[in-house]
């Protein structure tokens, strides 16, 4: 280690004591990638901070020395976001996890980012309340992490995406200042900073304590399960339902390749000639739901169901919800690396844009199994591959590449939950014109003049990374 980089961990060591920053090698390994291994790099060191003060000085220390400090949670992101490339120190939040207030009659929670998204849903349980977004990790993804990539998830068809739930931040600022950004109400005046800080990855600073809206708990739920013999005719009726004035809480739809999985994995029994499979649930008031569930039965039928089924009680949805949300860790019993995918088109286009993405991971030589939130369009396809073979990682990133292009010709996104991050970085430069990413970028540099927020995450930068003062320290890639 050279001088420069141990009178960084003095300085660190200073703020919050040996036994919070990690620099072993075994750490550093621990924290080379999120959930994502295609992309990995070493951090120079992993910090944790317990409160705003010590991230406040954590910051501030950095800045001294001009080294980047990239945010994060609980690592479950996917798109590279929370990697530290070119010797950045990883700030973990991890640590703080208080739930420092559940207020039910104004219904706002306010929390650490640190807090488990699950975790929050139970506390606030006992009041007849939840936090909506429900990404497929809320089991570990905290609240934080849910700011920072403005998360989605099943029921965001019904309830929207993160930044529809949060109404105010505590923020530090990459200068070390730190500031607050909207209130504990809907409708602060001003500009809307709280929509502009949700999403931006990290790159504007660090959310160290959030007020987010509690929903209600329906009183009432049904859940049903369609099983297709073809995507063509699960999508048609994903249409159809929507087009007939229905918003279910949530639409999910797995393909013949993921339902394999899963039955390997958890035993449900899915039939093994299916093509796909819905997931499509509605909640509200008993005599909402049923007329609802009623419905969309009716439509799923005529668009060709094979059949249709509802879950009986709360332990059988619980399974069924269980399933879809490990449907990713069910692959793992197919292939030993994956690539997960995060696009979006509109749900008409759905069924070319499936024959499209088949077609290219056929073109690369890969397997394919969709899993995704067919209600809005927002496609997961699971691309398989072997990290041991030669070439397989070119080839899969490719096809990524290649997938999102569809999506954008498709008149999409490149992205609808998973965030931009490293992997997508400069699809972006092809889905927006370059006067579009200079005025993002100048937003970026008002709240970061240095660049030392999570550089090169979530906008492509002229010139690469070669012009930055963190590359100038790069000292080993692993």
């Amino acid at each position: 280690m050279n001088d420069p980089d141990r009178a960084v961990l003095d300085d660190l060591v200073a703020v919050v004591g040996r036994e919070r920053v990690r620099d072993s090698l075994a750490d550093r390994i621990a924290h080379d990638c999120d959930a994502s291994p295609i992309f990995k790099s070493r951090p120079l060191a992993v910090v944790s901070p317990r409160s705003r003060d010590e991230v406040v000085a954590v910051v501030q220390a950095l800045a001294r020395h001009g080294v980047p400090f990239i945010g994060r949670g609980a690592g479950t992101g996917l798109s590279g976001g929370a990697t530290a490339e070119h010797d950045g120190v990883i700030m973990s939040l991890a640590g703080m996890r208080r739930i420092l207030e559940i207020d039910p009659e104004s219904r706002i929670a306010v929390v650490e980012p640190g807090v488990v998204n699950a975790t929050l849903s139970a506390a606030a349980s006992p009041h007849g309340l939840a936090f909506a977004p429900d990404p497929s990790s809320q089991s570990t993804c905290t609240i934080g992490g849910n700011v920072a990539e403005n998360s989605g998830g099943p029921h965001t068809l019904k309830c929207g995406v993160t930044t529809n739930h949060v109404l105010g931040l505590e923020v530090v600022l990459p200068t070390g200042e730190f500031t607050r950004l909207g209130g504990r109400g809907v409708g602060a005046p001003g500009l809307d900073l709280v929509g502009l800080f949700c999403g931006s990855e990290g790159t504007l600073g660090l959310a160290t304590e959030i007020t987010v809206k509690l929903t209600p708990v329906p009183s009432a739920c049904r859940t049903l399960l369609a099983v297709f013999g073809s995507v063509a005719a699960a999508t048609r009726a994903v249409t159809e339902i929507i087009a007939a004035g229905i918003v279910p809480a949530a639409l999910e739809m797995l393909d013949g390749v993921m339902l394999g999985a899963i039955n390997r994995a958890f035993g449900m029994g899915f039939p093994e000639d299916a093509g796909a499979l819905l997931l499509i649930e509605v909640d509200g008031v008993q005599e909402t739901v049923d007329e609802e569930a009623h419905d969309i039965e009716a439509i799923v039928r005529g668009a060709g169901a094979n059949s249709v089924e509802r879950a009986r009680d709360a332990a059988e949805r619980a399974q069924l919800w269980r399933a879809r949300k490990q449907a990713f860790g069910a692959v793992g019993r197919l292939t030993p690396g994956y690539l997960t995918q995060d696009g979006v088109v509109p749900r008409s286009r759905l069924p070319e844009a499936l024959e499209r993405i088949g077609a290219v991971a056929a073109r690369h030589g890969l397997e394919v199994a969709n899993v995704f939130h067919a209600g809005d369009g927002n496609l997961h396809p699971c691309l398989f591959y072997d990290p041991a073979a030669a070439g397989a990682r070119e080839r899969v990133i490719a096809a990524g590449e290649e997938i999102l292009d569809v999506c954008m010709d498709l008149g999409g996104s490149i992205t609808g939950e998973h965030g931009v991050g490293l992997e997508k970085r400069e699809a972006l430069a092809r889905m927006f014109a370059p006067a579009d990413l200079e005025a993002m970028r100048a937003i970026r540099a008002v709240f970061d003049p240095a660049g030392l927020a999570n550089p090169h995450k979530a906008l492509p930068w002229p010139g690469g990374c070669g012009e930055t003062r963190a590359l100038a320290r790069h000292v080993e890639a692993h």
